[in-house]
């Protein structure tokens, strides 16, 4: 089954926006008060939450070109990546040779996952 570029820039764009939501959600977290209400109608969270329901709109619009799950689902894991960039850029997180030995493995795996099928 021949995977459509249309369909791996889905899934690439679903990557940065599950990092991206992954932050709201930390950022809303840390605003709560420990009450269901704050947890309800935490803009951050409500913005986490978006970004993942995008992911899963873009993983159907992907799946509807007749992609490959074997091909793209480790594109997906560049969501790992794309979280240390972010924290990188906002919290100023080291990253350190350990990481982006990490970040390197994943590349590689993600080839090599993807030259298979």
């Amino acid at each position: 089954m021949k995977t459509t570029p249309l369909a791996i820039l889905c899934f690439l764009v679903a990557s940065v926006l599950g990092a991206v939501g992954q932050f709201f959600y930390k950022a809303g977290a840390d605003r709560t008060r420990g009450t269901i209400q704050s947890y309800l109608l935490n803009s951050r969270i409500l913005l986490g939450a978006g970004c993942y329901i995008a992911v899963m709109v873009l993983f159907v619009a992907a799946f509807r070109q007749k992609a490959s799950p074997s091909a793209l689902y480790p594109l997906y894991a560049t969501t790992f990546i794309w979280a240390a960039l972010i924290e990188h850029a906002l919290y100023g997180r080291t990253i350190s040779i350990a990481n982006v030995a990490g970040m390197g493995l994943l590349v590689g795996g993600m080839y090599l996952l993807g030259r298979t099928t």
